[in-house]
């Protein structure tokens, strides 16, 4: 049995009951439960969320699913999920694992709508996040998830479809089979592409809420008797690993599956910035004490963050300053915080936060390559005239 039918088998079994979730792994996702419908309710209100639910709303139902924050349903669930997910990524403080996946913004809003929709119990839709977040995180773990982000896949895109249409399955009650016809149709759908750091645009916020979309697609399609391949993930010729990287780690897949939950090296965010720029962040706090408008500043990152998070800084952009490692250090070091009002208009465009910018040094630290990112690391280095530089290495697990 491939990878594809051993993980449809267990999530198919989860859903009908199968096997006592831990009290840590319900204790984690009570906790996303929270996180992502908080960020939700934040980032609905932003300009990309509205874009979304305007064109959502010309396909409004009298029943289905609720948009967060409404006060009745109005959208198909797909549609929801939709709105939803791009809500809940909108403002980059959504849950994440070091596997670079945000799944919180995929899984739960697709395992809400389709549950409301279908009137599901409480404890159905915990085993459904429950098998949403492992599938989607192991994924992304099968694929190496360095060498695939370094081919320009943004993992949240790619490996979200298959976390949602897991979910999904499990709402909708789906045997072995269909389970895996789902997680076939949701591959098939995969997709995201990181070019969004070029001029920041919106793309990025959409990539989670067209993964909760596709999923729910998946499965209720698969519930109907539409047939998706059965070997989504080992396929020769169009597998979805071999697809997407190079040199893939199958057995992340299915490895100790339902032992060993992976879930619970999920994140929640303490700053709205990428998560692989946290531990600058940190750094640069415990300095800020020291640090003078004299002082030379450096940053060592790991190749993937120097390509991800080290671009250009495009002025005026939220999505760019979010994604910059020299502004979310120079913010740290000027305002104590990098908060969600580090974001404002006028904060993009501070000229002393811009000059601050130019003189910050970042460097490749080869050392790091081999920590990154199975904990997000980096350091700050503070040097002022008169005292012996100051370095500061975080390394967040």
């Amino acid at each position: 049995m491939g990878p594809t039918k051993q993980i449809a088998r267990w999530v198919s079994g989860l859903g009908r009951g199968g096997g006592d979730l831990p009290g840590e792994v319900r204790t984690v996702i009570e906790h996303a439960i929270l996180d992502t419908i908080a960020c939700g309710l934040y980032g609905r209100g932003l300009e990309w969320s509205e874009h979304v639910r305007r064109w959502a709303s010309r396909g409004a139902v009298a029943e289905g699913a609720t948009v967060w924050g409404d006060s009745q349903p109005s959208l198909r669930p797909s549609d929801a999920a939709f709105v939803n997910g791009i809500a809940a990524h909108a403002f980059e403080l959504d849950d994440y694992h070091p596997v670079k996946v945000h799944p919180g913004a995929v899984v739960i809003p697709a395992a809400l709508a389709l549950g409301e929709m279908r009137d599901t119990t409480g404890e159905t839709l915990v085993r459904a996040i429950a098998a949403g977040y492992e599938v989607m995180i192991r994924t992304s773990a099968a694929l190496d998830p360095t060498t695939a982000r370094m081919r320009g896949w943004h993992l949240t895109g790619v490996t979200g479809p298959l976390g949602a249409a897991a979910a999904a399955a499990v709402v909708l009650g789906l045997d072995a089979e269909r389970t895996a016809w789902a997680l076939g149709l949701a591959g098939t759908q995969a997709g995201g592409l990181f070019a969004f750091t070029a001029d920041g645009a919106m793309s990025k916020r959409f990539h989670a809420g067209e993964a909760a979309r596709a999923g729910i697609v998946a499965a209720e399609l698969s519930e109907e008797g539409f047939t998706g391949p059965g070997a989504i993930y080992e396929a020769d010729d169009g597998g979805y690993l071999s697809a997407f990287a190079d040199q893939p780690v199958p057995d992340a897949l299915t490895d100790a599956l339902g032992r060993d939950w992976r879930l619970l090296e999920t994140a929640f965010k303490p700053y709205a910035c990428c998560g692989s720029l946290h531990a600058y962040v940190d750094a640069a706090l415990e300095l800020r004490e020291g640090w003078t408008d004299a002082s030379a500043i450096r940053i060592g990152l790991p190749k993937v963050v120097e390509v991800q998070c080290g671009f250009d800084y495009e002025e005026g952009s939220v999505l760019s300053a979010q994604m910059n490692a020299r502004f979310c250090v120079a913010s740290a070091l000027r305002h104590g915080a990098v908060l969600p009002d580090a974001f404002e208009p006028a904060r993009l465009r501070d000229p002393q936060t811009l000059a601050l910018i130019e003189r910050i040094e970042q460097r490749h630290d080869p050392a790091l390559d081999a920590i990154y990112p199975a904990n997000f690391c980096g350091w700050v280095e503070v040097e002022t005239p008169g005292k012996a530089a100051q370095r500061v290495f975080h390394r967040e697990s």
